[in-house]
């Protein structure tokens, strides 16, 4: 399954995870697709308050450009950069490139608007 994020206008997929994290995800966004904000954290991510909490399934792991996370059961992780920690994988941005990836996150220049919803291609 696939997600559909969209920031400032522009929209890339997201390759789904199969785990009970996404699937709960997945169950909540067949409500309505979910908006939050997410900011710039340590120069190689983007992270923000779902205002709702998944069931975690955290792994010490290694997050690359392009992974997208859950932090603490409530916070989606967005990487344009390399990090590890531990965190519950949850799929993965489909942008192409790397320089794609960070325009697409808007990298560096503060808080933007997520949404969410379900692809149903």
């Amino acid at each position: 399954m696939k997600l559909d994020m969209t920031i400032s206008g522009t929209t890339l997929n997201v390759s789904l995870e199969d785990n009970v994290a996404t699937r709960a995800l997945v169950d909540r966004l067949r409500q309505g697709p979910l908006t939050y904000t997410a900011a710039d954290y340590g120069g190689f991510e983007k992270v923000g308050a779902l205002g709702f909490s998944l069931p975690a399934v955290d792994e010490y792991q290694s997050a690359q450009p392009g992974d997208v996370m859950l932090y603490c059961g409530n916070q989606l992780v967005l990487f344009f950069g390399h990090n590890e920690w531990e965190y519950t994988r949850m799929g993965r941005l489909e942008s192409g490139s790397a320089r794609r990836l960070r325009d697409f996150l808007q990298a560096g220049r503060g808080s933007v608007a997520v949404t969410i919803c379900l692809n149903i291609e």
